[in-house]
């Protein structure tokens, strides 16, 4: 007969407690137990139990290595290029983003990029098979080996699955999946944290990759117990700024390749487009003789793209200057503006001092910070960048420009885009490819003034 009673969960780890208790003792969270009245029905079975096999210890030398041609390639290449190359079979996969920023596009435009040989099987908990065929129909690719189904219980996902024996499954989305084993509700804690596993028991028995898609919190963390993110193999993490219409997936978490890699796309009215040229979205069209305005050479992950830093420096009206940043950080930007005061003679106390990284992209590359105090120091004696110089350095506390790597990749780019003179460190070493670019080498900051408005 089964049973109800009550266990407190930690909403940041998942583990559980007979009693309330302020202070989480696996992690040190603060207040972040929460009660749930959980039902374990004995004749309940979890759902993947039937396809799990008995295990059996093998030497390592015995381990058939799977390479890169057992990975599921896709038409879309930026997926490909987050996942570290396609998507590997018995992998489970976590898409997490805001609700409307394209997740379900995204998925459902892949589910339909797969050749067409290859079974997809789309579980939507959120929209019906109708609203799902609005948007296919909207979408350019077209994929007759996708099934769609509107489900919440894992018992009879699972029994869709023995019966179709799909290449890829698509999940949409974890919260609201319910398994028989447990009464509580859709979404709790020890729900996600039951169907995650089962899920991921089905994908390992069964080498069949499977997506799931996440929802976010308040403060833009994913949803449910922290553990969730260590049981799957990949987190990518699905961003954009609503005012514009690109979208970036990034790898926060991937077992199988770098988790420095971005996929970048276009939200269009059919769907989300894939950006090859990254560099030309995130560099806006202006005029020559606009102050405050500098070009960073930057890199996410194996890939170089330009992107434009734009400050404005005005005498500030109230006791205490503003700083403010967007798509940068404001911590960083103190540090700069610290090291032109004090290296460079700069009177910037008494100033108010924006700063905005153009398209919507937040960069994290310490390279960015040349640019960023050129177009301060441009702002601030109104004087002009010339538009075809960019930038490419980092600045240390007692003012010296450090260098940063692949610093031959961001002078390629730079020179196929058509800029005539890139600023990088002196310490820099020696290029391995010979370029038109002028590529100019400064070692302090205070080089930085004489080499860009006396030339």
């Amino acid at each position: 007969m089964s049973k109800i009673k009550s266990i407190y969960y930690c909403q940041n780890c998942g583990a559980q407690s007979a009693t309330w208790v302020g202070r989480c003792k696996q992690c040190g969270e603060w207040n972040t137990y929460v009660e749930e009245r959980v039902t374990v029905s004995p004749a309940a079975s979890g759902g993947g139990k039937s396809v799990s096999a008995e295990s059996k210890p093998l030497p390592l030398s015995e381990i058939r290595a799977g390479g890169d041609e057992n990975r599921i390639h896709t038409s879309i290449q930026e997926i490909n290029r987050v996942l570290g190359g396609g998507i590997v079979p018995g992998s489970l996969m976590l898409l997490g983003g805001e609700p409307g920023i394209g997740k379900s596009t995204l998925l459902l435009q892949l589910a339909l990029s797969l050749p067409q040989h290859q079974k997809v099987l789309y579980v939507s908990g959120e929209e019906s098979e109708l609203q799902l065929k609005m948007r296919a129909d909207r979408l350019p690719e077209t994929n007759d080996n996708c099934y769609i189904v509107n489900e919440n219980n894992t018992e009879v996902i699972f029994r869709h699955m023995e019966k179709l024996l799909p290449d890829l499954v698509i999940i949409d989305s974890i919260q609201t999946l319910q398994t028989p084993a447990l009464e509580s509700s859709a979404g709790t804690i020890s729900q996600i944290r039951e169907t995650t596993a089962e899920l991921q028991r089905f994908a390992k028995a069964t080498a069949t990759p499977v997506f799931l898609v996440g929802h976010i919190t308040k403060d833009g963390s994913l949803a449910g117990p922290k553990i969730l993110e260590h049981m799957v193999d990949v987190v990518l993490q699905f961003e954009g700024e609503r005012n514009y219409g690109y979208r970036i997936v990034r790898a926060v978490k991937n077992r199988f390749g770098s988790i420095s890699e971005i996929g970048i796309f276009e939200m269009t009215a059919t769907g989300l487009r894939e950006v090859q040229n990254p560099s030309e979205m995130l560099i806006s069209n202006h005029s020559d003789d606009a102050n405050g305005i500098a070009i960073a050479a930057t890199m996410e992950g194996l890939r170089p793209f330009l992107i434009e830093t734009q400050a404005l420096v005005s005498p500030s009206v109230y006791s205490t200057p503003q700083r403010s940043a967007n798509g940068f950080d404001i911590r960083r930007l103190g540090m700069l503006l610290a090291v032109l005061e004090k290296r460079c003679g700069m009177r910037l106390m008494a100033k108010d001092i924006f700063l905005n990284i153009a398209g919507g992209l937040r960069p994290d590359d310490p390279a960015t910070d040349l640019a960023v105090v050129t177009a301060i120091l441009s702002s601030h004696f109104d004087i002009p960048i010339d538009s075809k110089t960019c930038f490419a350095a980092e600045i240390g506390l007692s003012g010296e420009v450090r260098p940063v790597s692949r610093v031959d990749q961001r002078i390629g780019e730079a020179e196929k885009l058509g800029y005539q003179r890139i600023f990088i460190s002196a310490y820099n070493g020696k290029e391995t490819a010979a370029h038109r670019i002028k590529v100019q080498r400064i070692s302090k900051i205070d080089e930085l003034l004489p080499a860009l408005f006396q030339n």
